[in-house]
């Protein structure tokens, strides 16, 4: 069985945003030789995600009005979390409703999706330098 890990590093500019990973992770399922497995995609902060769905604007747009209005970055007092110093107490909730990672099937040497699907990284607490996991295993 091959094994085989790569970073992908990202530094959103804005608080909260989405970004397509799909052409990397497809493009490390290449380097990584195997034709029939498993890759797992996994954020590696905890205030990032990484989530499955479509490459549509107005549902990246929905997903932020309405995890702003579940978890909303002010006030910050809201959060008891961020009486340890911290601003990022929203962030957290945002990434525990989204998810940690995705597991998505590789055969015959590619991503193995349904209608529409690609893999996103979700930022919750930008500015700064983040990275995710890709590990894929397999024949």
């Amino acid at each position: 069985m091959k094994s085989y890990r790569q970073e992908l590093w990202f530094n959103v500019p804005a608080r909260m945003d989405f970004v397509n990973v799909t052409p990397q992770v497809q493009e490390a399922v290449q380097a990584s030789g195997v034709q029939e497995g498993l890759c797992l995609v996994n954020a590696m902060h905890i205030t990032a995600s990484v989530f499955i769905n479509d490459d549509e604007p107005g549902l990246h747009r929905d997903y932020k009005r309405w995890l702003e209005e579940l978890a909303p970055n002010e006030p910050h007092s809201r959060y008891e979390h961020n009486r340890t110093g911290e601003d990022n107490g929203d962030a957290h909730h945002k990434r525990q409703v989204m998810g940690r990672e995705v597991t998505v099937a590789v055969t015959e040497g590619r991503l193995d999706f349904g209608p529409w699907e690609q893999i996103f990284y979700g930022e919750f607490d930008g500015r700064r330098r983040k990275r995710a996991l890709v590990k894929i295993i397999g024949e």
